[in-house]
């Protein structure tokens, strides 16, 4: 349990740190969300849109608009014509928001790639393993209350 214990405070610190970062910069909470999650995206290379932002977040999609439109008014997020299809309209996040995350995560991000670069390969394994579970977990409680809160209705 002291690690589960451990993990949580982890997130508990990262959420003030979100929040620290929203209030700075004039954002919601959700914004801060809605640019992590369109950054993790555009590294796994997924085209993120209004509807994909809106099911990552739990957001209707009245939400997800006042999110997108948001960011897009203080310069964090583009709206963009796919060039495969002109139908589709993509998300992406503008190098000015990323500037502003390094400056205020650049130092925790660093920090935490320095402790692991003291950590052996298989350490680092266990690590990962562990982090991954320990979200598809998540995801998976997710889905089971989904589930039960549809069967109960």
């Amino acid at each position: 349990m002291l690690i589960f214990h451990l993990l949580r405070e982890v997130t508990v610190e990262y959420g003030l740190r979100q929040g620290e970062f929203a209030a700075r910069n004039g954002m919601h909470p959700t914004d801060v969300r809605a640019l992590i999650c369109l950054l993790d995206a555009e590294r796994a290379g997924t085209d993120a849109t209004a509807g994909w932002l809106g099911a990552r977040l739990g957001l209707n999609s009245a939400g997800t608009t006042a999110v997108v439109d948001r960011l897009e008014r203080l310069g964090h997020v583009a709206r963009v014509r796919d060039t495969r299809d002109r139908r589709r309209v993509l998300l992406t996040v503008e190098d000015r928001a990323k500037e502003l995350g390094r400056a205020h995560f650049g130092p925790l991000v660093d920090g935490a790639v320095a402790l692991l670069g003291g950590f052996e390969e298989g350490e680092r394994e266990a690590v990962r393993r562990f982090l991954t579970g320990v979200r598809d977990l998540m995801s998976n409680v997710g889905d089971v209350r989904a589930v039960s809160d549809g069967e109960e209705s």
